[in-house]
């Protein structure tokens, strides 16, 4: 086995840990039950704060992972870190982020919960995760014919 390709089996088996743990991880909190979801998004009737925890793990995890990306010169699988450069807000991002809100607050998934929640069979489930994929596919069709009307 080359080194290109024992590197390529590395990382595929360190991304399906990652993604076992991430999924596990969802179950255990209870972000795959759309109700507790909505639950706790809807902070003007009955809210619930427990995914409160959930949010600020999420968080604190993600900030010590940038943290420590900052002391060392690269991942150990993967050549360089790959990080966000884009520092400005324009408006496809603020039309992005209130489509993900409204969507997460009516159907009670977003996409991480949803494909954790695939394992589950259920039809609410399977429906969002095929709408989900029309629309990723929908948006980079309009982006491509976006693209080729320029040039």
């Amino acid at each position: 086995m080359s080194g290109a390709t024992r590197s390529f089996a590395t990382q595929s088996w360190a991304a399906l840990a990652a993604g076992l743990l991430f999924g596990l991880g969802l179950s255990l909190s209870g972000m795959l039950d759309p109700a507790r979801v909505r639950g706790f998004l809807d902070v003007a009737g009955a809210w619930d704060p427990s995914l409160v925890f959930v949010l600020g793990g999420a968080v604190s995890v993600s900030a010590l992972g940038y943290a420590l990306s900052r002391r060392f010169r690269r991942p150990a699988l993967a050549e360089t870190f790959d990080l966000p450069t884009a520092r400005r807000i324009d408006p496809p991002l603020v039309l992005g982020a209130a489509l993900f809100g409204v969507g997460w607050g009516l159907s009670g998934f977003c996409p991480g919960p949803a494909l954790a929640g695939l394992s589950t069979g259920a039809a609410p489930v399977l429906v969002f995760a095929a709408a989900m994929l029309t629309g990723m596919a929908t948006h980079d069709l309009a982006l491509a014919r976006r693209r080729m009307s320029l040039r």
